[in-house]
């Protein structure tokens, strides 16, 4: 458990033109601008460095694959098809099928994309994405959601999806030192409300948006009247508190509390380099695409199952996600994993976004609290998932309505299952209060 005591340390110290978005009334202050992506100026530069970048011929020592870091052979089959396969053309064309409109808040432009139902009594739903996530990871889920459905108990429900960039990240400004993700809260509160004129709202979130949408939660509650997690604000659940609590687990929850004590032991080095020491890999990586790859890659790699050579369907296990990746429902492929990577290199974001740790080391508290609200709290956990609560945990720190676990997904949900993430997340509309 050394590396989680250091981290505990460190925590104590467009294919089409957008239209013009309509403000509802009362009229506010702020203007909001459609926006394009055009990154394709820097994708030359971005190619070259990838091609000229020099690997090792052989890794460091006979059999180590990825026990100490991402696989030699795994990263130059990426290195492959980043050149030979990945067209970032094609990726941005399908990016700007979306609506995106950039809009300055406390000096900040924060970048969004906002799709709206048909349906006029659609339920705002506020996604917010984390590290080394993007708003990209939302996309496939878009569509689904802004279309009517039913819930579990037959009630109407659809979305008006709204997906903010993090400051820092994508084509969101870079903060100011000592922003913190209440800050963000705050900020992504008045975008719901004073800019895009809701009066209400529900909020998802994942990673470090968990801890931003359970801000809204607690301290925003009279406009943040649902909130769907699948990660929580707070230190995993230990063996030892399990015990203590004499809660019973299931097997599949066993195999997640196994799974995220080895996470905890073998899986936070970057967490605790990105919150103590940010500038140096922001500086070492910051013109270095192979580099920001391979960083990124081993949040994402564990090749304990080999990639396979098919172009866009190589198949990789994720060590935040299930060892299926890349098979029905998962859509999470290299490509995903290419595109990702591509988006931070080109938008000159990797330094600014993984400040995020070193600008708020305690967003993510050491024990639960219970929020200030009575507003549903919807849980969904994934098996492949890094971390562990059970849900009698879970329970302590909001109005808990619905709580959900699979056996098939990991951290990113939107693209590791897509179709268990939209069912969990139109069950919001069972207990939403029109």
């Amino acid at each position: 458990m050394m590396l989680l005591r250091l981290v505990t340390l460190a925590t104590s110290l467009l294919g089409l033109v957008t239209p013009a978005l309509t403000i509802p009334s009362p009229a506010v202050p702020f203007k909001v601008k459609p926006f394009r992506v055009n990154l394709s100026k820097n994708v030359p530069h971005m190619l070259d460095l990838i091609r000229s970048t020099q690997l090792p011929a052989k890794p460091q020592y006979p059999g180590i694959g990825s026990s100490f870091g991402i696989d030699l052979d795994a990263l130059k089959a990426l290195k492959q098809e980043w050149l030979h396969d990945f067209d970032w053309e094609r990726e941005q064309a399908s990016i700007n099928k979306f609506h995106h409109y950039a809009v300055t808040i406390e000096g900040l432009q924060i970048h969004f994309i906002h799709e709206k139902s048909k349906d006029p009594n659609a339920i705002p739903l506020l996604l917010c994405h984390g590290w080394p996530g993007s708003f990209l990871e939302f996309l496939p889920i878009i569509k689904d959601l802004t279309q009517q459905a039913r819930t579990s108990t037959g009630r109407n429900v659809s979305f008006d999806i709204i997906i903010p960039s993090l400051p820092g990240f994508a084509f969101s400004s870079s903060p100011p030192q000592n922003w913190t993700l209440d800050d963000t809260a705050r900020v992504y509160n008045t975008l719901m409300t004073k800019v895009l004129g809701y009066e209400t709202y529900a909020v998802h979130g994942t990673a470090h948006g968990v801890a931003i949408s359970f801000t809204l939660y607690d301290e925003f509650n009279t406009t943040a009247r649902a909130a769907h997690l699948v990660f929580m604000f707070f230190h995993p659940t230990t063996p030892e508190e399990i015990s203590a609590r004499n809660i019973s687990l299931s097997p599949l929850e066993q195999f997640e509390l196994q799974r995220s004590v080895e996470w905890g032991v073998n899986g936070m080095g970057y967490f605790v380099m990105q919150t103590t020491k940010p500038n140096t890999v922001g500086l070492a990586l910051h013109d270095n695409p192979v580099g920001q790859l391979a960083w990124i890659g081993d949040k994402y790699i564990d090749c304990r199952v080999a990639l396979t050579q098919a172009a866009g369907t190589s198949l990789t296990f994720f060590t935040g996600s299930d060892p299926r990746a890349g098979t029905a429902p998962s859509i999470l492929t290299t490509n995903e994993l290419l595109r990702c990577v591509s988006l931070y290199y080109l938008t000159l974001t990797f330094r600014s976004s993984i400040y995020i740790y070193a600008q708020d080391p305690g967003a993510f508290e050491r024990v639960p609290r219970r929020a200030r609200t009575d507003a549903p709290l919807l849980v969904s956990f994934f098996k492949y998932n890094t971390a562990f609560w059970p849900r009698e945990v879970i329970a302590m720190v909001g109005n808990l309505t619905e709580y959900r676990n699979h056996d098939f997904g990991g951290t990113f949900a939107g693209l590791d299952n897509p179709p268990a993430l939209i069912e969990d997340l139109r069950e919001i509309g069972t207990d939403w209060q029109y």
